[in-house]
């Protein structure tokens, strides 16, 4: 994580200026040599420096395939294209990490690092084949201090960070507590908790691309906001269950997943269109390295709220959701500020 957002400073300064293709393939290969070290990492110090190679190459490529949303597809269509974008995160989520478990069950711990390497040789063959070169963006070559000036302390870029921050702190004070309140507050059992993934997942790769269409019919900033609300009950519920059935619980956790991964079709919607095609891969890029720091300042900051009993139950969990809620309504008032250029959005 911390290398994804070392990279997604460093790559601000580059990206822009190479073929969206060309690095994407240069982006793709490197993760795919970084996971393959990681497959063949003798000591534990070497896959410790494997694993940031991979975060850093993964980093920016995911602030890159965002870009090529951006810049390939009309405006009229980017929802539902981010929308699928987001099923696929979900799905990757609810599939890869079982399979990788089953495969290390089966044979060994290098076996999920030589199970990614080699489908990442896949989508590279694919992506080689498939994807046109893409230069639109590119003009004529600048400076880093002018790329630095003009993407990084922009007024309107600086509101979409502050955006973005905001929404990455209202998901990640509550996310990475959720399996020891489950198990320690409601009553599940550590086996009990592939079902929180499987069913978030799966809804969540039905509904994505399904709000992505809303995005494209009534706008990222309407919908989003409707999306932020309904979370705000949402957050509410989950960090104040009690010991209640796991259906119920399940059926909480369940929302709490489709409503927030939600949330960031619009979001994702609305950051892209915020910036030119020719800066768009160095705010991405950067808008990364955000989320990252983002991420890691929530749960720090939920992590000094949150507490264990003598019962050994989590306290201030309910707290931690309520300083979310608060995040949720900036995050809402943001996305009204958020600059969006281009004639066709709302």
């Amino acid at each position: 994580g911390f290398s994804a957002a070392a990279a997604g400073v460093a790559g601000a300064f580059l990206i822009d200026r190479f073929d969206r293709k060309r690095a994407l393939i240069v982006l793709l290969s490197g993760f795919i040599l970084a996971t393959g070290a990681c497959a063949l990492a003798p000591t534990f110090a070497a896959l410790v420096w494997a694993r940031i190679a991979a975060g850093a190459c993964g980093g920016v490529l995911g602030a890159l395939v965002l870009a090529i949303v951006a810049d390939e597809i009309p405006h009229e269509r980017r929802g539902a294209a981010n929308g699928v974008v987001m099923a696929a995160f979900s799905l990757a989520s609810i599939t890869g990490v079982p399979a990788a478990l089953a495969a290390a069950t089966c044979w060994s711990w290098h076996a999920p690092f030589i199970l990614l390497a080699g489908l990442g040789v896949g989508v590279l063959v694919v992506a080689l084949v498939v994807l046109p070169p893409m230069r639109s963006h590119l003009g004529r070559p600048v400076a880093a201090r002018t790329i630095l000036i003009e993407v990084a302390f922009d007024p309107g870029n600086l509101r979409a960070f502050a955006f973005m921050a905001v929404l990455m702190l209202a998901s990640f004070a509550v996310i990475p507590f959720i399996s020891q309140y489950l198990v320690g507050n409601v009553g599940f059992s550590e086996s009990d908790l592939p079902y929180l993934y499987l069913y978030g997942g799966l809804c969540s790769v039905v509904t994505s691309p399904w709000i992505g269409r809303l995005v494209d019919r009534l706008g990222a900033r309407q919908v989003f906001t409707v999306l932020a609300l309904a979370s705000i009950v949402t957050t509410v519920l989950l960090t104040r269950l009690g010991p209640v059935g796991k259906p119920l619980a399940l059926v909480c956790t369940t929302l709490f997943i489709v409503v927030g991964s939600g949330r960031y079709v619009p979001a994702m919607t609305l950051i892209a269109s915020s910036v030119a095609p020719a800066r768009r891969g160095s705010f991405m890029s950067l808008n990364s390295a955000v989320q990252s720091a983002a991420s890691g300042l929530a749960a720090w900051l939920a992590g000094l709220a949150i507490g264990r009993d003598a019962e050994g139950h989590l306290t201030g969990y309910d707290a931690v959701g309520l300083g979310a809620v608060v995040a949720i309504l900036v995050s809402i008032v943001l996305a009204w500020r958020v600059r969006v250029p281009e004639a066709a959005s709302s």
